[in-house]
């Protein structure tokens, strides 16, 4: 990656219709509110309803909240996909598991999408480093951070809504919307 090339975040979850898509749209909008140009966020699920559209109930959330779900398809999350991710961005523990049992490589890489809106706060790069280079100077402090944290599996997982009731996939919202939040605030702040 070079330090001019946009830094590449990808959120997984399971079927890339609901959490992923989601947090993809919405840290996108904030990254181009924050830093125009500096990202590119993308979604995968490990097990995709390939080329399914974003379900209806979160493509309200993204519209009320100001993103856009034009031109969305699910995709089914390979390692090619992760090969090509500066940090990737799991809904779930157990999503984080699959991402680095396929590719190992991105074991310092990956957190869940809460666990790294919960530990961005505590950590200071240096100034005057362009969007990539202080993202990937963010990493390796973030690792240590969470070495330091102890948490609850419910601290870090974001519920998945599909095919549940109404209030699940406002307990999901609730859950997600202060990560993605956090996590663009922390860019806007250090930018």
């Amino acid at each position: 990656m070079s330090s001019t090339a946009p830094f590449r975040i990808l959120t997984v979850c399971t079927g890339n219709i609901c959490r992923s898509p989601m947090a993809e749209r919405l840290l996108q909008q904030g990254f181009d509110q924050a830093s125009p140009g500096a990202f590119t966020v993308a979604s995968a699920g490990t097990g995709a309803l390939a080329g399914h559209a974003i379900e209806p109930h979160i493509e309200g959330f993204v519209r009320v909240m100001g993103g856009t779900t034009d031109g969305f398809a699910a995709r089914q999350l390979t390692p090619g996909i992760l090969a090509e991710q500066d940090l990737v961005l799991a809904l779930t523990r157990r999503h984080r598991s699959k991402i680095v049992e396929m590719r190992p490589a991105l074991l310092k890489r990956t957190f869940t999408l809460r666990e790294l809106a919960r530990i961005l706060p505590t950590l200071e790069v240096p100034a005057g480093l362009t969007p990539a280079e202080r993202w990937a100077a963010m990493i390796p402090l973030a690792i240590r951070a969470r070495g330091m944290q102890v948490t609850l599996p419910e601290d870090d997982d974001v519920v998945d809504p599909y095919r549940r009731s109404d209030d699940v996939y406002e307990q999901m919202r609730r859950e997600i919307t202060p990560a993605i939040q956090g996590i663009v605030a922390w860019e806007r702040a250090n930018a």
